[in-house]
């Protein structure tokens, strides 16, 4: 669109108007007066000329600037989608962290966890996020389900390396102090409650076939039931995985934990040992995917 241009106004010669005694062949060939802007009221005057000009110039100026409007929005809201998928490697920044990303949540199962993660970035922070969800939960309580747990989050040579500290770190004293007897189990009529929610994930760094990635998230842990010394409390930790690509999908190799970051407490009333039980059995967990 040319500014310029304003639909033909302001260049009459050539027009070939057909449609009247001027210009027609067998006209009477009268010479036509053109007079000065404001003075002709002839209808070929160009006193309205000017004022359609300028609308046409508004026009054309206003969708210019909701062109470069819709531009710079596009601009801010854009590069979400490129930045969070691919397994390109490149680091993302200023993605927002909730953002839709398109990619289909994973359905198969290994056991109790989720499985069948992409071999990208979006599919590293999703086992990440998964595998704390299981480490964090009831079963890892009891030697047979953590052995279980233990062989299908690691890699084999860190599974070998972990399952002899992490059954004498669950020993009978540390148990009986959760409440729990050596096997794990919670007294009758109690509820023992392990349970992580990731808040975040954070990818620290991708490699194709390695990756770290943090996840900050809440957990609850504690007895409930009547008589118990230990009651259910919120934690808030930050997990950080070593991630490689197996066979079998995404494994972790080597990983720590740290304390935080910790919001301030609330002001909400703590819910009676009964309500807590309740909603740890009707509330199930989630399937995590980024």
């Amino acid at each position: 669109m040319s500014v310029g241009n304003d639909h033909g106004y302001g260049s009459d010669s050539g027009s070939g108007r057909t449609d009247d005694g001027y210009s027609t062949i067998g006209g009477t060939r009268q010479t036509r007066t053109r007079f000065p802007d404001g003075e002709g009221g002839d209808g070929y005057g160009g006193s309205r000329r000017p004022a359609r000009s300028s609308r046409s110039v508004i026009m054309v100026v206003g969708v210019v600037v909701l062109l470069i409007a819709a531009i710079a929005f596009a601009n801010l809201g854009g590069g979400g989608d490129g930045g969070a998928s691919g397994g390109s490697g490149g680091s993302k920044t200023g993605a927002a962290p909730t953002a839709a990303t398109g990619t289909k949540p994973v359905t198969g199962k290994n056991g109790t966890i989720p499985a069948g993660f992409a071999h990208d970035e979006q599919g590293a922070q999703s086992a990440a996020s998964n595998f704390a969800v299981a480490l964090g939960s009831v079963e890892m309580f009891k030697k047979d389900s953590r052995h279980e747990i233990v062989d299908t989050v690691y890699t084999a040579e860190a599974a070998k390396r972990l399952k002899d500290p992490q059954d004498a770190a669950y020993s009978g004293d540390f148990l009986a102090k959760l409440g729990l007897d050596a096997n794990g189990n919670a007294p009758q009529g109690s509820t023992f409650i392990s349970r992580t929610i990731p808040v975040g994930t954070k990818l620290e760094s991708f490699g194709g076939d390695t990756a770290k990635v943090a996840v900050w998230y809440t957990g609850l842990i504690g007895m409930s039931g009547p008589g118990s010394t230990d009651p259910v409390r919120t934690t808030w930790k930050t997990w950080t995985v070593e991630l490689k690509w197996t066979a079998d999908g995404w494994r972790a190799a080597n990983d720590s934990q740290k304390d935080g970051p910790a919001p301030v407490p609330g002001d909400v009333a703590a819910s009676t040992s009964d309500e807590i039980s309740k909603a740890v059995e009707e509330y199930g967990g989630f399937t995590y995917a980024r």
